[in-house]
């Protein structure tokens, strides 16, 4: 049977995406390999929130035309955000490229695939390519995706729990390429979590594109209670995992129930990665983001009073459309004034087809990456000192496995999120450990388990 490769750009979701391609192609005896060059299928599951994740997608199929000239079998695809952003325009300047699909259809991937192979096999080459980018067309049970897919053990997991947006951000463009919120059932979710923690996993990160915005079209309240944060306790129910997270919430969202939801719930982690994108009122609304900058810091604040020694994380833009040197200035105090555990500093990138984009007060690049560089430096230093904080303390990690960069080494993170790399004679991977941190280097923290 043929080799796939897949190499996946962005978001948690689109890694969740990957998963569910890869084991759709295992269960028809396909076999999964580490490169292009040893592959028969390659698949690029693509991001398009910013240009530079369209940039380096591309990049990486225009480098593969060689390998497709040399091997006129193998079959080439782009999935995803931006495959469902751009559609049949990807095949210009790209010959090798066979398969174009959406958002909506990964869980038809699997069946393109093979009659691409097919067709190729049979050398009946009269231009098989086609592109799938279209409206949502229910996938079924996520859960059943999920049967034969843990083969090899695993500590942690995604699970989806609703796609699309419906708040149009003027910088975003997922509510075009994710289309509206739809949400899975409670039950069903838990279904999927159960099975994965039947396998071994002790660790599920919820996901969706707002992920606390869950089932408020679908769903009632019951009491003061969100749908999101009755999820939240029918998943923390669930005998045997260890440990719970859910990304990326939205402030909007953040109401009074979910912040006593981390005061009361042991196994939700203590980090919430809340994207603040500007300190500045006038650029938050020029983003259509519904809150003011005093209110997210009296959400952060409402946060760390509820659960003690909790992560705060974040999302900034730089460089949005009319951001002057005053704009800046009040994201920069904010960010400061906060001091996150950590923060993704992105330079604004036009996105076709959103409102921001045809803005005319646009800024130069120059000015973008003096500003990222800058509110860079300000976050690794608060990132930095939150990390200092740790050494000479016992933290409890949940083993991950080898670390990335030292296959000698084991790497766990902490609730916080923190990365913790330490020596064991023994796989740990899947246990809750208690770790002492003896030194802090740059974002990881390396450490000593205790017996």
């Amino acid at each position: 049977m043929p080799k796939f490769y897949i190499k996946t750009y962005g978001c948690q979701m689109n890694e969740r995406d990957s998963e569910q391609v890869a084991h759709s192609l295992l269960e028809r005896g396909y076999e999964a390999v580490a490169s292009e060059a040893d592959a028969d299928v390659v698949l690029l599951n693509t991001c398009s929130v910013r240009d530079m994740a369209d940039q380096k997608a591309l990049g990486k199929m225009g480098m593969m035309g060689p390998l497709a000239k040399r091997r006129p079998e193998m079959v080439f695809g782009f999935l995803g955000c931006m495959a469902q952003a751009r559609g049949d325009s990807l095949f210009n300047g790209l010959p090798h490229v066979d398969l174009v699909v959406g958002t909506q259809k990964f869980h038809r991937v699997a069946d393109y695939v093979e009659q691409l192979v097919e067709k190729k096999r049979a050398r009946r080459m009269d231009d098989p390519r086609f592109s799938i980018a279209d409206t949502a067309e229910e996938a079924g049970s996520q859960a059943s995706i999920r049967e034969q897919q843990l083969k090899t053990r695993q500590a942690t997991a995604f699970v989806s729990i609703m796609q699309g947006c419906n708040m149009h951000c003027t910088f975003c463009i997922v509510p075009t390429t994710r289309g509206a919120e739809r949400s899975r059932t409670i039950d069903e979710i838990v279904r999927e979590v159960r099975g994965l923690v039947a396998r071994g996993v002790k660790e599920v990160t919820l996901l969706g594109q707002i992920v606390n915005l869950f089932g408020r079209h679908e769903f009632p309240k019951i009491g003061s209670k969100s749908p999101f944060v009755q999820l939240l306790e029918a998943v923390h129910a669930i005998e045997g995992l260890q440990r719970l997270r859910f990304t990326s919430p939205h402030p909007i969202g953040f109401r009074e129930d979910l912040v006593q939801a981390l005061a009361e719930l042991p196994k939700l982690a203590e980090h919430v990665h809340l994207p603040l994108q500007s300190g500045s009122d006038r650029i938050l609304k020029a983003m259509h983001r519904p809150y003011t900058a005093e209110k997210y810091s009296a959400l952060v604040n409402r946060i760390r009073q509820a659960r003690p020694g909790v992560a705060i994380t974040t999302d900034v833009i730089v460089g949005f459309p009319g951001e002057d040197e005053s704009d800046y200035a009040l994201t920069r105090d904010l960010v400061e004034r906060i001091q996150f555990d950590n923060a993704f500093i992105f330079r604004y990138s036009t996105r076709a087809g959103t409102p921001a984009a045809t803005a005319a007060d646009q800024l130069p690049e120059r000015v973008k990456e003096e500003r990222n560089q800058d509110l860079l430096k300000v976050v690794d230093q608060s990132a930095h000192r939150a990390n200092e904080r740790l050494v000479g303390r016992e933290v409890h990690i949940l083993c991950e496995g080898p670390s990335r960069t030292n296959a000698a080494r084991l790497m766990g993170r902490t609730g916080s999120n923190k990365v913790v790399v330490f020596e064991d004679k023994l796989d740990r991977t899947g246990e809750l450990m208690k770790i002492r941190v003896e030194q802090a280097n740059g974002f990881s923290l390396y450490g000593t388990p205790l017996v």
